[in-house]
C-alpha cells in the first residue's frame, strides 16, 4: 500500500479542465479524466493536510457502486483501468494508478442530490428548527439519528468552492432544472439510496445518508462524479448505533468532530490536522472499503 499522499495533480501533456475540492480533472478531447486526489474539505474548507490513500478509497468504492447500481441507472464511467486510458496517460501512470477514472462527457445537473434515510447533520439541525426538512413536514418528537419513516429527497444547490452549498425545496428544484428533471433525479436517487442501505446493512454498516450528482449524456439522465463514498455519505457502524446523539462513524465526520473540538470557524485557513487524526481517518475509509466491498488496497 503507499502511503505518498498527493495534494494535487501536474500532467503538463493533458489539458487540464479544474479542480474540484477533492477531483482534478482534465479534457482528454473524447473523455474526461478524473483524479481523485488525497484532498479532504470539511465545512467546504480545503485542508492544508491529506489524508493517505483516501483518494484511492474513494475511486475503489464509487467503482463499486456504480456497478451496482447500473440496473437501475447507467454512470459515466468507462474505464477505471490505467492500461485502457488514452497513449498520453502512459507517462502518469504511477499517479493514476487506482485513484482515476476514465468518463463520459456528461452535462452536469447543477444540483446535489441529498438523500436522507437518517435525520443528522444540517437535517437535523434544520428539523429543529422547523420541525422538518427541506420542506417536508416531519413528525414530532424525533431524536438526533433516528431513522426517518421513509428515505427523503433533500436537494441543494452547488457552491463553487470556498461557498456554502444551500438546501433548496423540491419546489424551488422543479423552477430551477425542470419538473421532469427534477423527478427523474428524486426518483433515481432514491431507488439507489434504497438499494445500497439494504446491501450496506448486511455489511454491518448503516448508510444514514448521502449526496449524488447527475448529468445528461446524449440525451439520458445518468450519474456522474463519485457514489456513496465517505465523503458524500455517513456510514455508520450498524452495532453501535443507538439514536438520540452523534454516532460512530467510517467517513470524515471524524475531522468534522475534531474542527468542531477546536471551535473552527469554518472559514479558511484551515487549522493544521494532528497526525493521529490524519492517520485514523485514513483508517477508517480503508475500514469502510473493507466492509463494504471485501477489498483492500
Amino acid at each position: 500500500m503507499d502511503n505518498k499522499v498527493i495534494l494535487q495533480t501536474n500532467f503538463p501533456k493533458l489539458k487540464f479542465l479544474k479542480s474540484g475540492k477533492v477531483r482534478d480533472i482534465y479534457d482528454l478531447g473524447e473523455y474526461f479524466l478524473i483524479v481523485s486526489t488525497d484532498r479532504l474539505s470539511a465545512f467546504d474548507v480545503i485542508m492544508a493536510q491529506g489524508i493517505p490513500n483516501k483518494g484511492k478509497v474513494l475511486t475503489k468504492i464509487s467503482e463499486f457502486w456504480f456497478n451496482f447500481s447500473k440496473n437501475i441507472i447507467k454512470n459515466h464511467i468507462i474505464s477505471t483501468n490505467v492500461s485502457d486510458f488514452p497513449a498520453e496517460c502512459k507517462e502518469y501512470s504511477d499517479v493514476l494508478e487506482g485513484r482515476s477514472m476514465l468518463v463520459k462527457k456528461a452535462k452536469v445537473v447543477p444540483i446535489e442530490c441529498i438523500v436522507r434515510g437518517y435525520i443528522s447533520g444540517s437535517g437535523w439541525n434544520d428539523y429543529k428548527k422547523t420541525g422538518g426538512i427541506s420542506g417536508y413536514k416531519l413528525p414530532e418528537g424525533l431524536v438526533e439519528s433516528e431513522k426517518l419513516p421513509q428515505p427523503l429527497f433533500t436537494p441543494s444547490t452547488k457552491a463553487e468552492i470556498g461557498d456554502h452549498d444551500e438546501n433548496i425545496s423540491f419546489e424551488k428544484m422543479k423552477e430551477l432544472v425542470g419538473t421532469d428533471t427534477a423527478e427523474q433525479l428524486s426518483n433515481a436517487a432514491v431507488s439507489i439510496y434504497k438499494s445500497a442501505a439494504e446491501y450496506a446493512l448486511t455489511k454491518g454498516i448503516i448508510l444514514a445518508d448521502t449526496k449524488m450528482e447527475f448529468g445528461f449524456f446524449e440525451d439520458e439522465l445518468i450519474i456522474v462524479d463519485e457514489l456513496l463514498t465517505p465523503d458524500s455519505s455517513r456510514f455508520w457502524p450498524s452495532d453501535k448505533y443507538k439514536k438520540g446523539g452523534a454516532q460512530e462513524s467510517f467517513d470524515k465526520q471524524f475531522i468534522r468532530d475534531y474542527l468542531l473540538s477546536i471551535n473552527f470557524n469554518k472559514q479558511p485557513p484551515p487549522p493544521a490536522l494532528p497526525e493521529d487524526v490524519i492517520l485514523k481517518t485514513s483508517e477508517k475509509y480503508l475500514d469502510v472499503l473493507y466492509k463494504l466491498t471485501g477489498e483492500t488496497l
